[in-house]
């Protein structure tokens, strides 16, 4: 993202705001892995979203129509030592500099300098429950500010929920967000082709994680959005398997559902393919009943359609199959109605993607479904799980978990499928993995 989108953002956010409010969005802590080892660091979303500034001990502060200094980024100073052993930082310079503050503090000043610029405001928009610590201090200025009363101080009349302004925002993707989300789902298409062509019995589903992390890595995305999953067999009836260490079957399906992060913008795809590189009949009968309903689904994906039409249109599609293979008894109509293909197909079609790969937005307002607009990305993410045991089901159905998954962009005149490098038809992927 360029400095540029990032002020057009506080822009957008500050005019929402209006005069008289002020915002305050802290970054993500630091994460302990164990003992003195940290996670990589990762910035909050929404604080990122904002500022671009990507390190930790920082706190943003938006004050529209304030003379002095609208943007102020509180952050860590520089510090030569601290700086030799873990890494460069900004500073007060840098934020103004680098990262377009009107004007930066010491983060350790925030307890004296944050307090008086809420006290002149009658309006605080932040979010509640984010930051613990955050929020037990904003508790305390506000309380002791509330005190001074008698001395003519009066402070915020109203707090607004910062979120609900914010995650709109981000729900609608600008150009350069969708460039960033198109080069992470080709990034992921390209190791999601290099596991299908590793892939062989023997091997375990580590070893196929690791080709794929590999991929994504030297393609530029070098973390991944979510932990992967890559379950072979009766693992992939497990939908958020992330153990990967069973060793993979002949016979067996295996499936992968990852996405890599670039520029802090996700990806998130999901394919089913044979160990062995053929499908078995009874693999290719479930797993083209899948495909068939994400196309369903897919064709759903347009302006002026409401949110749940992709799932209605899964459900239809899959409930039918289900009959038709005999793994379902009695008509269409009533089986929908009482939900009887949710043993096998018990999650929704899908969710909104973008910063996170579970993104933010609404996806109802005033208790009706969202319609879809241009500039929203969604998954489209249908699939069907029979695991051992499943009650009045064949046992050849037995152990067959399927998903299909792809990111799809919602354009002025219908559906953009940023996923669509990855191969999906039966016949696609045993041409594939043959070689």
């Amino acid at each position: 993202m360029t400095r540029a989108e990032f002020k057009r953002r506080r822009s957008q956010l500050m005019r929402m705001m209006g005069p008289g409010s002020i915002a305050i969005l802290p970054s993500a802590p630091v994460a302990i892995r164990n003992r003195d080892a940290d996670y990589p660091y990762r910035p909050d979303s929404d604080f990122y979203y904002l500022t671009g500034f990507p390190e930790p001990e920082a706190v943003a502060v938006l004050i529209p129509g304030r003379k002095q200094a609208e943007y102020v980024l509180f952050c860590r100073d520089r510090d030569l030592e601290k700086e030799t052993w873990n890494g460069r930082r900004a500073g007060q310079e840098g934020a103004c500099e680098l990262y377009d503050a009107d004007d930066s503090f010491p983060i350790g000043d925030l307890n004296d300098i944050l307090p008086r610029m809420i006290e002149q405001s009658e309006r605080v928009f932040y979010a509640m429950g984010c930051n613990h610590e955050l929020d037990k201090q904003l508790s305390e200025w506000i309380s002791t500010i509330r005190n001074q009363g008698r001395a003519g101080v009066h402070g915020p009349l109203e707090f607004v929920a910062l979120d609900h302004y914010l995650h709109d925002m981000r729900l609608y993707k600008s150009r350069s967000e969708i460039k960033a989300m198109r080069t992470a789902a080709k990034i992921s298409a390209k190791a999601h082709r290099r596991a299908m062509q590793f892939c062989r019995p023997g091997l375990m589903e580590w070893q196929v994680e690791a080709e794929l992390v590999h991929e994504c890595a030297r393609q530029g995305g070098r973390f991944q959005a979510y932990t992967p999953i890559v379950g072979g067999g009766a693992n992939g009836c497990i939908l958020h398997y992330v153990e990967n260490s069973a060793e993979l079957q002949s016979g067996d399906l295996l499936l992968i559902d990852a996405g890599c992060e670039y520029e802090y913008y996700a990806s998130d795809i999901t394919r089913t393919f044979p160990v062995n590189g053929r499908f078995s009949p009874e693999q290719k009968a479930l797993y083209e009943l899948v495909l068939k309903s994400q196309a369903a689904a897919i064709e759903q994906v347009r302006p002026g359609n409401h949110w749940n039409d992709p799932h209605d249109a899964v459900v239809k599609v899959i409930t039918k199959g289900l009959v038709e293979l005999g793994i379902l008894k009695g008509r269409v109509s009533s089986l929908i109605k009482k939900e009887a293909y949710r043993p096998f197909y018990m999650h929704r079609a899908g969710h909104w993607l973008g910063m996170d790969v579970h993104d933010v937005g609404d996806y109802k307002i005033d208790g009706k479904w969202r319609l879809l607009e241009p500039g929203m990305v969604l998954t489209v993410e249908p699939g069907l799980y029979i695991p051992a045991g499943s009650k009045g089901v064949a046992k050849k159905w037995w152990n067959i978990g399927i998903r299909i998954e792809d990111d799809v962009l919602v354009t002025k005149d219908g559906h953009d499928i940023l996923s669509k490098d990855v191969p999906k038809s039966v016949e696609e992927i045993e041409a594939l993995m043959a070689g």
